[in-house]
């Protein structure tokens, strides 16, 4: 029995004689004694029951933040959706909140790992949907900025505060800077070698670290290309990877350090260019120090083997519960930078990412 039962019974036994002293018949307060333990025991299970049917529960650290991980990317196709009344836009959240609920179903029921297989596809799904939509909304934007031409231009409408997903984000711009033009205005052109795209970002791996007492850890970070000008930073090898980083990109865009890599032919260019090692530590000390933002990342293991692959390299991976090995390639490696595209967009919104201050100028030889 439920202490509450026994409390209840206790209680209606004291009162029911009470009003049996008062006069009041006995076949009036007896069913009254009786059936209220009874619901105090059994109504509670059936009130849960009930709201149940209506509610996921999920439980254990890997399935939370699985399904907070969804949920930033839900959060960030709602946000959208405000911003920009469009039916596709809409219709995205709809679909979204529908694969969000079959997540949390599946965790509830089955867990990361017996479920591994379809929780990835509903990832993809609203990955998909959460780069779409971050085409439109930039689609929407260069539009907007074509129709005002020579006009006064305010700063693009933010898409609200950044999402909280599984990874947190540990530095927000600090700087008064304008907003991110390039990504958010200007619309997609094919990438000119001979052209210098300076509003784009390095996104490399590092040793990981704890930001704070209770944090999670960071493994992976973003940083403005202006970043690799500071003075803080080796030099010139900094700008020389800047030289490198800016060569015909498209506005907005994101580029792995393992990019670069396939670029100078393997790696086996990097001595021409610089101590890339050397200065990804300077960038983290200087992010860890507060002298420039970052987008500072905890990504899971495949997801950061990605990135540290090239372009057209493939990641095996073995799944105990399948008995299975799974490869990863170009295509999860696209859904992995859009996911972070989204991040940083919701973030650069209305502030770009404050690269320091004292930069060198940059160095174009070949411009």
């Amino acid at each position: 029995m439920r202490l509450s039962a026994a409390a209840v019974a206790l209680i209606s036994l004291a009162v029911g004689l009470s009003t049996i002293a008062q006069g009041i018949p006995v076949d009036v307060v007896l069913p009254a004694m009786l059936l209220a333990p009874l619901l105090a025991e059994h109504l509670p299970g059936r009130l849960d029951a009930r709201a149940r049917e209506h509610v996921r529960i999920v439980e254990g650290d890997d399935a939370v933040r699985y399904v907070q991980r969804l949920a930033s990317l839900h959060t960030y196709l709602i946000q959208a959706a405000a911003s920009d009344n469009r039916y596709e836009l809409r219709r995205s959240a709809e679909i979204s909140q529908n694969l969000l609920w079959d997540a949390a179903d599946l965790l509830q029921t089955r867990g990361t790992h017996s479920a591994s297989a379809w929780l990835s596809d509903r990832e993809r799904l609203m990955l998909q949907l959460a780069g779409q939509a971050a085409q439109l909304l930039k689609r929407t934007a260069a539009e907007h900025g074509t129709a005002s031409a020579g006009q006064h231009r305010g700063p693009v409408r933010p898409l609200g505060p950044h999402p909280l997903g599984v990874r947190p984000l540990t530095h927000q711009p600090k700087s008064s800077a304008g907003p991110l033009k390039g990504a958010l205005l200007m619309p997609q052109t094919e990438p000119n070698p001979a052209v210098r795209t300076t509003n784009v970002y390095l996104l490399f791996a590092h040793e990981p670290y704890y930001p704070g007492p209770g944090t999670q850890e960071i493994n992976t970070t973003v940083v403005a290309a202006g970043s690799l000008l500071h003075p803080q930073v080796l030099q010139p090898d900094g700008a020389r990877i800047h030289d490198l980083l800016t060569q015909g990109r498209q506005p907005g865009e994101i580029i792995p350090l393992s990019t670069l890599t396939h670029e100078l032919n393997g790696g086996a260019d990097w001595p021409t260019i610089g101590d890339w090692e050397q200065v990804t530590t300077d960038l983290v000390q200087l992010v860890r120090s507060g002298n420039c933002d970052a987008l500072s990342l905890g990504l899971p293991e495949i997801a950061r083997a990605l990135v540290c692959s090239g372009p057209h390299s493939h990641v095996r991976a073995y799944d105990a519960a399948a008995n299975e090995f799974i490869v990863y390639g170009p295509t999860e490696r696209a859904a992995v930078l859009t996911e972070v595209d989204v991040f940083l967009t919701s973030l650069v919104t209305e502030h770009d990412l404050w690269p320091g201050d004292g930069l060198h100028q940059p160095y174009f030889p070949h411009a």
